[in-house]
């Protein structure tokens, strides 16, 4: 065998293990687990910009979008379950086609209504406790550089931030925590009722989200099942800044953080 060959053979075997590693890494994150990184503070503070989370895409089941790009050859959703209340969910937003991160709030068939702030689901009203106050720095954030919406404005660049927040029990008896920065339009909406075969989300910095209270595209509206992707169970990995390799502006006591 010449050198010639054997350096071809090495070319093909190099290729191989590069078209199997793809494979294997494609086959993963359609299968198991996709990564994701959260870009806005519409979750806040249950969820943090720069935050990075592994998804679960086996706790509902697949649809076709749990392939990259939609491309999973299947109709409806396989190996399907149920999503609870109270579930923090990625799924394939029904108007831009790009992938969110919000609540679970309403389940097929629930009605949904905000009054005075106070979330209202089959006509109870779902208890709030105060629970202090959300700080942060007021400066740009994000890939998008906005800074955030606060309670105390008017801010400038480098002050104190601050949401109100409340603890807030669902019925099911899952806890989590909501922001508010005062009075705002969707405070206060009109009866929602969730379809057959659709679910209600919302964000919990609630003055701070479009979720399903706005329709596409812009917001999200009643979201079919099919577009569910997975439950975001853990955050891995966290960073204030705007590159990974900042490491002065890692939250360590993010790292590996469950979500509730």
């Amino acid at each position: 065998m010449s050198a010639q060959d054997v350096a071809k053979g090495g070319i093909g075997e190099t290729i191989k293990t590069v078209v199997y590693a793809v494979l294997i890494a494609v086959a993963f994150q359609t299968l198991f687990f996709k990564p994701f990184y959260i870009p806005s503070g519409s979750m806040k503070d249950t969820l943090l910009i720069g935050d990075y989370l592994f998804v679960n895409k086996m706790a509902y089941g697949y649809s076709r979008y749990s392939c990259p790009w939609g491309l999973c050859p299947i109709s409806g959703r396989i190996f399907a379950s149920e999503p609870k209340r109270g579930d923090v969910v990625v799924f394939r937003h029904p108007g831009t086609g790009n992938d969110f991160i919000k609540r679970l709030i309403g389940l097929p068939g629930d009605t949904v209504q905000m009054k005075d702030g106070v979330l209202y689901l089959n006509g109870t009203e779902v208890p709030q406790e105060p629970a202090g106050t959300f700080t942060e720095i007021f400066e740009p954030q994000g890939g998008e550089g906005r800074p955030p919406s606060c309670a105390n404005q008017p801010k400038a660049i480098g002050d104190i931030c601050e949401s109100n927040r409340s603890t807030e029990t669902l019925p099911n008896g899952v806890r989590h925590d909501v922001l508010s920065t005062g009075t705002t339009p969707q405070d206060n909406t009109d009866v929602f009722t969730v379809p057959p075969g659709h679910y209600f989300f919302m964000g919990d910095n609630r003055d701070n989200s479009l979720d399903s209270r706005f329709d596409p595209p812009s917001g999200v509206g009643m979201l079919p099942a099919e577009n569910l992707i997975g439950r975001a169970d853990r955050i891995i990995f966290s960073s204030a800044g705007k590159s990974l390799f900042a490491f002065w502006t890692w939250r360590s006591d993010r790292f590996f953080k469950a979500i509730n």
